[in-house]
């Protein structure tokens, strides 16, 4: 069984003490003992003794403990005894911190004491005949000024009254209240700050001490209901109730204990009651206690219930209700669990069990070795529940171990063919799906579980997650289910109890998944049902990989980047799809994802054949990682040939399926293997689907449909789709030339006419071949050789290649007009007309003699008698076209517009008509004026910079053109020197001496000037 508590005997009164223990308080490091006497021992608890220094108590055994050595430091201390603390034996204890008092249960009286002397303060003679009392401590918000105190209350309970005291701060209040219920008051206990219940003769109720309202609790049996209500097992007649010779005994006392979270347990006799705190029935089934319980009580995160009678304290999962641990307590008749404010509720150092002449400190197991203990017994759902119940902090990981014990119980599941149960359950906690897929024979896991046994023979596996890693002993061996129940059937004599309330999908605990040799292999109706199960699971699986993987294989931007860098979630989602751990390289994550998602998919595609093969078809076309080697051969197999070839288009192997479609392809007879696969129709669609990337392969296998039958063969390039227009044009042509002339026609005439293809050197080959049919091929008939002629000549008329090679030749010619008049009526190109105009001015003024000057005033050429421009001739074209051809307003006011001011005024005014608005003109007229200023303003700006020019020329006449410092310049440059003014080499007065006045005006010694 589980051992989550141990019990060690911290104080035991010797034999010749005569006293009893009859209540106990423990808080901090103190521990209160009240004896029969009226005594009250005060022990110091010593935390820092090790629990190998008190020897445990045997769960099975009497409950004696070996005698200390003198080395071995006390588990406490006695520290006082107060002899003189109540006359009448202590029946209670509690204490209210906060105000520093310690509150006793004496001779039916509540008194009040000093925590620290242990004098007594007070007796409240109100609460005389008083049978119980408890106490809470809150932290409560003041509404009026926000201000947070803490309030403590103390409810006793004298028969049917309930009088309460309250403290604020450590101040009593002046006011009590008080209320009267039904019958007498057994128990109390609170359950909020300001709710409690009590438990009566008769029945329960629930105390809301602020709104003092009381609320009746219906339950089964002897806790109470409806009148007529037929209770719970026994009628509600509990055991302790029948005596000897029918007599009625005492009647049982109603327990009551705070669970975790707003669950409350109500016990009276055998019969149990879960409510809230609002007294609400939670629903849920009693526990199935064969004796009355002496008390109930809740260390976290267990439901203790100490079974006097049978001398033992029971430890039970409160979700689940099943039996974890029996311990052996002798005489055993109270349980002290201290107050949340006291201790905290997890700790488990401060629960204690006492007997008359005893006192037991209840140790708690780490709560990792409890989970591992029960996951080794197979306990599987208590280990689940205890690890929801658990909080995060109290766990290495809670998160890896709930999932690893959940997919331990799928698998269990799995072993007991609820198949559907075991896939969901695996689904739920996301397991890996190679984990999933080892549990299937080869038929449909492939050769995933001989590469297993390889890795076992190899040594062992690597960890498999954090929980499996943290569990060495678990993982080093498996353990057999069978022999494990027989094993122990006889040590655990709860087990058979606690097994039949539990669910019965417990299991050995192994992170491997069981390999065949000890296992059962599925067959027949059961492989079946349990691969149409298995297939959801994969579909959802491949549907995560497709998050993280793209169909190429390569990691997708989500989690590309470092782990530190990128998303936490994302990187759990992708651990928990694999088997083995990866390490944070986005290398290795692909690897083990792609060959993850290779296993998946492989393995959907071995499920479909064997349950559903016309499901496999739909898997071909999408992206998938299909191990191409196991589609093959499971196709070929069943002569699925279609889907074979769908198989190899979606994984990019064109060659072996066109292989395969030539192969059906070429046959004359129908095929009766693959019917749909004879002739040329499926290869060329085949072919159509590539892309143009593909160019050598489309070209290597589209000759036999061409040869077979030309027509639908030319459909591979001749089709209305971008990847046949965006094939490599040269190639194909070329390919089809050699093949058949007559087909690299009808593919020169769809690029050129269907595509507008403007390549000079097709439209040359297509008049070529035109031409030269005409001159050498050898027609059918005169209908065919009409039609030949017929479409060279409309191509040479209608070609626009040709049209512009023609304007060319007539341009070199000096034909302009000619040439124009291609661009403006046949090509329609305004643009082209006025680059060519561009083109031919640049040219003329080039070629004139002082093209500089020309080029300037031509710009400007606006005398009359000039001759007419070309950009005239083009004008004429736009507003005088010859018929049938109509004027082009908008071209000819753009000419004006541009080169306006390059055309004699006179002719083009005359080729203006007088319809034409003067409004449209305007930009024309401004050029034209804009022109005659400019010429005006550099006639101006020419003789100005001549005038300035002439007076520069004249100063230097005058003055001289050399400029130095001091104004000196030209004939004006002087020199003056005093009787003061030295040499600037040797520093000596000049005196009568020869000078040398050098370019900067300095002078100095003619002698020094050498220097």
């Amino acid at each position: 069984m589980l051992s989550a508590f141990t019990a060690r005997p911290i104080v035991e009164l010797k034999q010749r003490d005569k006293s009893k223990i009859e209540s106990i308080l423990a808080y901090g490091d103190r521990l209160l003992v009240g004896l029969n006497t009226g005594s009250l021992r005060i022990y110091r608890v010593n935390d820092s003794a090790s629990e190998s220094e008190v020897p445990p108590t045997s769960p099975h055994g009497n409950g004696q403990a070996r005698p200390l050595s003198s080395s071995q430091q006390k588990p406490v201390d006695l520290m006082r005894e107060e002899e003189k603390f109540s006359k009448y034996k202590i029946e209670q204890l509690a204490i209210v911190k906060e105000a520093n008092l310690l509150v006793s249960l004496s001779n039916n009286v509540v008194s009040i004491h000093n925590l620290q002397t242990y004098q007594l303060q007070e007796a409240l003679l109100k609460t005389k005949g008083a049978s119980t009392f408890a106490v809470t401590s809150n932290v409560v918000k003041d509404e009026s000024s926000d201000v947070m105190s803490i309030v403590s209350r103390l409810a006793v309970a004298v028969k049917r009254r309930l009088i309460l005291w309250s403290w604020h701060d450590s101040e009593l209040a002046e006011e009590t209240s008080e209320s009267v219920l039904a019958t007498s008051i057994k128990t109390l206990i609170w359950v909020t700050g300001t709710k409690l219940v009590a438990g009566l003769s008769s029945s329960y109720v629930l105390v809301d001490v602020d709104a003092a309202a009381t609320t009746d609790i219906v339950g089964p049996g002897s806790i109470g209901g409806a009148p007529g209500q037929d209770g719970g097992r026994f009628g509600g007649v509990g055991v302790s109730t029948i005596s000897y010779m029918g007599l009625a005994g005492m009647a049982p006392k109603p327990l009551a204990s705070k669970l975790g979270g707003e669950d409350i347990l109500l016990a009276k006799d055998i019969n149990t009651l879960f409510i809230n705190t609002d007294g609400v029935s939670l629903g849920r089934r009693q526990i199935p206690w064969a004796v009355a319980p002496e008390a109930v009580g809740y260390s976290y995160p267990y439901l203790l219930a100490l079974q006097a009678t049978k001398g033992t304290m029971e430890v039970r999962n409160p979700e689940t209700l099943t039996l974890l641990q029996t311990i052996s307590l002798p005489s055993a008749s109270q349980l002290h669990i201290p107050q949340p404010n006291i201790s905290l509720a997890h700790a488990g150092k401060g629960f204690l069990v006492h007997s008359e002449r005893c006192i037991w400190r209840m140790g708690a197991q780490e709560y990792d070795t409890q989970i591992d203990s029960l996951v080794e017994r197979g306990r599987l759902d208590e280990a689940i529940s205890l690890l929801e119940m658990l909080e995060d902090a109290l766990l290495k990981d809670k998160e890896n171990q709930l999932r690893e014990t959940k997919m331990l119980k799928a698998q269990a599941l799995f072993d007991q063919k609820r198949w559907r149960e075991s896939l969901d359950l695996f689904a739920e906690v996301e397991a890996p799906p190679e984990r999933v897929i080892r549990l299937f024979p080869p038929l449909i896991a492939g050769d995933v579980l001989s590469q297993q046994l390889e890795d076992r023979k190899n040594g062992p596996a690597e960890n498999e997650g954090d929980f499996a890693s943290n569990c060495e002993v678990r993982t080093s061996k498996d353990v057999d289910q069978d022999s494990f129940k027989k094993q122990h059937s006889k040590e655990d004599p709860i087990a058979k109890d606690s097994q039949t309330t539990t669910s019965d999908a417990g299991s050995i605990y192994t992170s491997k998944p069981a390999l065949p040799e000890n296992k059962v292999e599925l067959e027949g109706k059961d492989l079946k049902a349990a691969t149409a199960e298995l297939r959801p699971f994969l579909v959802s699986a491949r549907t995560k990989l497709q998050r993280y993987l793209n169909s190429d294989g390569t990691l997708k931007e989500l989690i590309q980047d470092k782990p530190n860098n990128g998303s936490q979630a994302s990187q759990r989602e992708v651990q928990a799809l694999l088997l083995k751990r990866a390490s944070a390289s986005s290398e290795e994550q692909r690897a083990e994802l792609v060959a993850t998602a290779k296993l998946v998919d492989t393995t959907l595609f071995r499920a479909y054949m064997f349950a559903s093969p016309s499901l496999a078809g739909p898997l071909f076309r999408i992206d998938n990682f299909c191990d191409p080697e196991v589609v093959n051969e499971k196709l070929i197999e069943t002569g699925r040939y279609n889907d074979l070839v769908d198989f190899f288009y979606g994984k990019k192997l064109h060659r072996q399926a066109l292989e395969l479609l030539k192969r059906f392809g070429e046959k004359d007879g129908e095929d009766e293997t693959a019917p749909q696969l004879v002739g040329p129709n499926r290869t060329v669609t085949y072919l159509q689907n590539l892309p143009p990337e593909m160019i050598d392969l489309i070209l290597r296998f589209a000759e036999w449909p061409l040869r077979k039958n030309p027509q639908l063969g030319m459909e591979i390039f001749l089709t209305d789709s971008e990847t046949a227009e965006a094939l490599p044009r040269q190639r194909v042509l070329d390919f089809l030339q050699d093949i058949d002339g007559s087909l690299a026609v009808s593919y020169l005439e769809h690029i050129i006419h269907e595509l507008d293809d403007t390549t000079p050197s097709f439209h040359q080959r297509l008049v070529e071949t035109y031409i030269e049919g005409l001159k050498s091929r050898t027609f059918t008939d005169q209908e065919e050789e009409d039609k030949w002629r017929e479409n060279t000549l409309a191509f040479l008329r209608t070609n626009s290649r040709l049209y512009e090679a023609r304007a060319i030749v007539l341009s070199n010619m000096g034909q302009h007009r000619q040439a124009l008049d291609i661009y403006v009526f046949k090509l329609k190109d305004p643009e082209k007309a006025e680059d060519y105009c561009n083109q031919i001015q640049l040219a003329q003024t080039a070629s004139s003699p002082n093209s500089g000057t020309s080029a300037r005033q031509s710009s400007f050429a606006d005398t009359d008698d000039s001759s007419p421009s070309i950009y005239h001739t083009l004008l004429s074209l736009y507003l005088t076209p010859p018929p049938p051809h109509e004027p082009q307003w908008g071209p000819a006011l753009n000419i004006l517009a541009k080169h306006g001011a390059r055309m004699p005024a006179s002719p083009t005014l005359d080729l203006i008509p007088e319809i034409l608005p003067i409004k449209d003109l305007e930009s024309y007229f401004r050029g034209r004026i804009r022109s005659a200023n400019s010429k005006i303003n550099e006639s101006r700006i020419v003789s100005a910079l001549r005038s300035s020019l002439a007076v520069d020329e004249e100063a230097k006449l005058r003055l001289g053109d050399d400029q130095v410092t001091g104004g000196n310049r030209g004939r004006n440059r002087h020199v003056l020197i005093t009787e003061e003014r030295v040499c600037g080499v040797c520093h000596k007065r000049f005196g009568g001496s020869a000078i040398k006045v050098m370019p900067d005006n300095r002078v100095v010694h003619y002698g020094c000037s050498s220097a």
